[in-house]
């Protein structure tokens, strides 16, 4: 090696470079739990667009189209609640 050429710096180990680890809060995996809800809201979201053009072309009677999304809202409130709640009560993972 020449002496006039600056040392190289060590080799930066693997671990170094990858983002350090968030923590997590929620009594149960919160990114399950966001993710069970998302797909429960987008269901109830579904179910109730079905059911609003089924009473739109008169397939089903107006009293089953209120019902089934009154069911729905109270369904992905619920789940969204939840969801709430259980980052709220949870402690930090370490």
């Amino acid at each position: 090696m020449d002496p006039a050429s600056p040392p190289l710096a060590p080799p930066i180990p693997e671990s170094a470079l990858q983002a350090p680890a968030r923590k997590t809060r929620g009594f149960l995996n919160p990114g399950k739990v966001r993710s069970f809800a998302f797909w429960v809201i987008s269901m109830c979201i579904l179910v109730s667009v079905a059911a609003c053009i089924m009473a739109i072309w008169d397939s089903s009677k107006s009293d089953v189209l209120w019902r089934t999304i009154a069911t729905c809202v109270v369904v992905a409130g619920g789940c969204g609640i939840f969801a709430g709640v259980n980052v709220s009560f949870g402690s930090p993972r370490e």
